[in-house]
């Protein structure tokens, strides 16, 4: 896959887990996204909001995520909320960086499924 097309992979993720967690379409961040493949290591700057996407090692990065090449590619076009936490969870997607920042966006993102399992229940 060529890098303008992950570019545009990496944009359609964030876009996608933007519009299921609205509350974090403001948070200012810098993430550093590893992609790992077959014996390849892609590196990527994240700034949101925007996103801005630049293929870079992001020294400025306060949140590091890292995720094999192919589940990033599943859940970019198709994954969920709760696709994104499984992946988490199960060990596929690891995140690393200062505590309160990586906790601030699992209560927020938290919240957001208790307000989705709740309308739903109501309908």
């Amino acid at each position: 896959m060529a890098s303008a097309d992950t570019k545009t992979l990496i944009t359609t993720a964030v876009q996608r887990f933007q519009q299921q967690v609205p509350a974090l379409q403001q948070l200012k961040l810098v993430i550093g996204l590893e992609l790992r493949g077959r014996g390849d290591t892609q590196l990527y700057r994240v700034e949101v909001p925007g996103p801005k996407v630049t293929k870079d090692v992001a020294a400025d990065a306060r949140i590091r995520l890292a995720i094999p090449r192919a589940d990033f590619n599943q859940l970019a076009t198709e994954g969920t909320v709760v696709d994104w936490r499984e992946a988490f969870v199960h060990g596929h997607a690891k995140a690393t960086g200062p505590p309160e920042i990586l906790q601030l966006i699992e209560r927020v993102v938290e919240r957001q499924e208790e307000r989705s399992r709740t309308k739903k229940a109501s309908h």
